[in-house]
């Protein structure tokens, strides 16, 4: 499980950062986020709790930009 828990924080780190590129930023920050939460079983495992939180802040931004882009390209397609 610690595995699991260490993947999941790592990926949820890297994913502030791929919310950048959304096709980048989504793989990660969802399997960030199911890694996080399958190790979340034991409840003192605090890697996984932090892994959780980062990959839903870094899922929660990959979704603004691609909103975002979307509005820009339909706005300058008018």
């Amino acid at each position: 499980m610690e595995k699991k828990s260490n993947a999941g924080f790592v990926l949820g780190i890297i994913s502030l950062f791929a919310w950048l590129l959304p096709l980048a930023g989504y793989p990660i920050s969802i399997i960030g986020l199911v890694l996080s939460i399958k190790a979340k079983k034991n409840p003192e495992n605090k890697t996984a709790l932090a892994g959780i939180i980062l990959s839903i802040i870094g899922l929660v931004l990959t979704a603004i930009n691609s909103f975002l882009g979307a509005f820009m390209a339909v706005s300058n397609a008018m």
